[in-house]
């Protein structure tokens, strides 16, 4: 079994150290450390910052790829606009338990990531710093980075800088849960998509991006973009940092210039010679087989163009002794875990599309493989972060390429082949989950509550599917498809609402006498049966 990565795990670099320079002499760079090793950076105007940024075409590193340049100028456009100053967000809220690269970054070298911040903070004029983390071990280092700068949250600083430190879960990555954490939120996607250029942390325009991107800003702006482009690709250029785990005899994070062969770095982690499939770009990222993954370079435009994905920087290859599709079961299970719970198309979907790939597995037949399918493709593009969409994009590669296990499991008795636990995951499986933002235990468990249609009021307006689609669904007639359910700990508010919204009055909660919690103060009024339609109705 593979057990959990370690915050740092062993690095490693294919040509000279960007990035990593001074890994081999300590085991963190603090401030008078970083100088020796990087020298001095100084400031410079925001519309030379951007153009340095445009020259190296530098794109987010946490996932999405989106330009830094056009982030850094609209970000500048509309805080001039508006008259506000901006703020800078660095997000080092690595959840992923295949990810590890930014992790690194902020234990080993936090003042590399600050000088790329700072950079922009003082380009774009702005006076408030957050960096957000997750773990103790990058808080700590984070915390004494700053420090070790003079620089603090006081109302009197010229530049207000501080560590925002989240719960461990997949969807406190989303920069709107970020945000919104950091405005004293839950570190939840807030339901609506806003741009954080034009509205973030408090409503100001806010530049927001991944530890790495702030990282590498910082290395070309020291070295200028001339030195920079001689590293890599022509047209990506630069270094990547790359976690590399699954089935490898030494897990770690790794330094390469894009355009290296993916496998040579596999090599250099120990994976198998010739690997069943290597899953890119982490647990939202996409499976290559053997014999692409063997012609793949590292870069995000060759990646794309192969099928595969740079994202988060994760690369996890499985070798020929294991059922992959088993393999893939487990991560389909941790992601239906870590939904937020809010939206149901990622609530419910997630979990049955999970129970879907189960029930291939378990020899469920054409149906079944067809009834995944459709599952996935129904929770793209409606959730209120990436989550439901990168896990949708898993399964469907999952799906793609291994089709000879596929067949094997759909068609006859399954590949014969053990599940072994190689690609990493939180120990327990998951982390806690089950209530928006990680809330107090009393908000998860089981439900206190039943949902009741009343057939003869019932008129199918339907509201009761758009206010609490984790309960009701629409059949093709326009009607509720269920008469009773459960109502979810952390949806009780929202069918409360539904009830009082219904204009037939045709809804009631009553209390689930099976369950032997008490509500606890501030909980959702239980009504009695029988009084819930007239009461709520009002």
């Amino acid at each position: 079994m593979n057990e959990a990565l370690p915050d740092v795990p062993e690095v490693r670099v294919v040509g000279l150290p960007q990035l990593t320079s001074g890994f081999d002499l300590v085991e963190r760079l603090d401030l008078p450390m970083h100088l020796k090793v990087h020298g001095p950076l100084e400031p410079m105007g925001g519309e030379r910052l951007a153009r340095l940024a445009e020259r190296v075409a530098l794109r987010g590193r946490g996932g999405a790829g989106f330009p830094f340049h056009k982030k850094l100028r609209a970000v500048a456009e509309s805080a001039i606009k508006r008259g506000v100053r901006p703020v800078v967000v660095v997000n080092g809220s690595e959840d992923e338990p295949a990810c590890r690269k930014d992790t690194v970054l902020i234990n080993r070298a936090p003042h590399l990531i600050l000088d790329g911040a700072l950079l922009c903070a003082e380009a774009l004029g702005a006076r408030t710093l957050v960096v957000g983390v997750t773990r103790e071990s990058t808080q700590r280092s984070m915390e004494a980075a700053l420090a070790e700068r003079g620089l603090n949250n006081g109302r009197r600083s010229a530049l207000r800088a501080r560590v925002q430190r989240n719960p461990v879960r997949m969807v406190t990555g989303a920069a709107a849960s970020l945000i919104r954490s950091i405005d004293g939120g839950p570190a939840i996607p807030p339901g609506r998509k806003t741009s954080a250029s034009r509205s973030g942390v408090g409503g100001a325009p806010t530049l927001l991006s991944n530890a790495e991107t702030f990282a590498q800003l910082a290395i070309a702006a020291r070295i200028g973009p001339e030195r920079y482009g001689n590293t890599g690709l022509y047209d990506e250029p630069g270094t990547v940092l790359l976690t590399v785990s699954g089935a490898v005899a030494r897990p770690m994070v790794i330094e390469v210039p894009t355009g290296v062969p993916l496998r040579y770095v596999l090599q250099l982690a120990g994976a198998p010679p010739v690997p069943q499939g290597v899953l890119t770009g982490g647990y939202h990222g996409k499976w290559l087989d053997a014999a692409t993954a063997g012609e793949a370079v590292v870069s995000r435009d060759s990646l794309d163009a192969v099928g595969g994905s740079l994202g988060a920087g994760a690369i996890l290859p499985i070798g020929q002794e294991t059922c992959p599709l088993g393999e893939s079961l487990r991560v389909a299970q941790w992601l239906a875990e870590e939904s937020a719970g809010q939206c149901g198309p990622c609530y419910l979907g997630l979990p049955a599309a999970a129970r879907g790939m189960a029930d291939v597995l378990n020899g469920g037949g054409p149906a079944a493989l067809e009834a995944l399918k459709q599952v996935a493709r129904n929770v793209k593009r409606r959730g209120a972060c990436s989550h439901p969409d990168g896990s949708a994009m898993f399964l469907e590669s999952t799906v793609k390429a291994f089709t000879d296990d596929l067949a094997a499991h759909v068609l006859g008795n399954g590949c014969g082949r053990p599940v072994q636990g190689v690609l990493p995951l939180y120990e327990g499986g998951g982390t806690p989950t089950g209530v928006p933002g990680g809330g107090a235990a009393r908000d998860g468990g089981p439900s206190r509550q039943r949902i009741h249609v009343d057939w003869t009021l019932c008129r199918g307006h339907g509201l009761c599917a758009d206010i609490l689609p984790e309960v009701f669904q629409l059949g093709a007639d326009g009607f509720p498809t269920v008469a009773q359910a459960e109502v979810p700990r952390y949806a009780e508010a929202k069918a409360l609402r539904a009830v009082r919204r219904c204009p037939a009055l045709a809804l009631r909660i009553e209390e689930d006498n099976r369950a032997a919690q008490q509500p606890a103060r501030g909980d959702l009024p239980v009504l009695s049966p029988g009084r819930g339609r007239r009461a709520l109705g009002r």
